[in-house]
């Protein structure tokens, strides 16, 4: 038998279905911290913060969710108070389950477009502490598909965190975006 004729002889199980990507809402708050914990990279702040973001900052960020509804990863950010047009993304997750299959690119892509068509997105920001190979991946990517070049600049140097010693951190400038 051919492996042709063995693949027409043994049912397929399907992949799973693409996560959805849409707002995120109040009641994903708690789940937005698990995965903000579980992630073992990310500073993880209260989980008031994160019921607060669903709701005052869904319009700039974004959930993944899985064949569930539950979420499985997010991005959040925020339009920048002083520059309209450009989107700070705070922080991105994937659950360990959902990684290695670009739904971190995937979730920024959209939450990009989106806010680009809603607020005319020219540029995005984010912080990478130095050493972050993942997230240094993932935002020069998002710069290649986009057509943008990356500006680096220290923005906060470790000296000025209150809490102790801390890593510098890196503000990446991404734009102009071609969305």
């Amino acid at each position: 038998m051919t492996a042709a004729q063995a693949d027409l002889q043994t049912p397929h199980t399907e992949l799973p279905e693409a996560p959805r990507i849409e707002r995120p809402a109040v009641a994903d708050g708690a789940a937005l911290w698990r995965l903000a914990k579980d992630s073992g990279t990310l500073d993880v702040n209260s989980s008031y913060s994160y019921l607060l973001w669903c709701r005052d900052f869904a319009a700039t960020s974004a959930v993944a969710r899985g064949a569930g509804g539950e979420p499985v990863g997010f991005v959040t950010g925020y339009v920048r108070p002083d520059r309209p047009h450009t989107l700070l993304v705070w922080q991105v997750a994937v659950d360990a389950a959902h990684r290695g299959r670009g739904l971190a690119a995937r979730m920024l892509d959209a939450l990009a477009e989106r806010v680009a068509a809603e607020h005319g997105l020219t540029s995005l920001e984010t912080t990478i502490t130095p050493g972050n190979t993942a997230s240094e991946r993932l935002f020069a990517s998002f710069a290649a598909r986009h057509g943008a070049a990356v500006e680096r600049e220290v923005l906060f140097a470790g000296e000025q965190f209150p809490d102790g010693p801390h890593d510098a951190e890196v503000l990446h400038r991404i734009g102009p975006l071609t969305l």
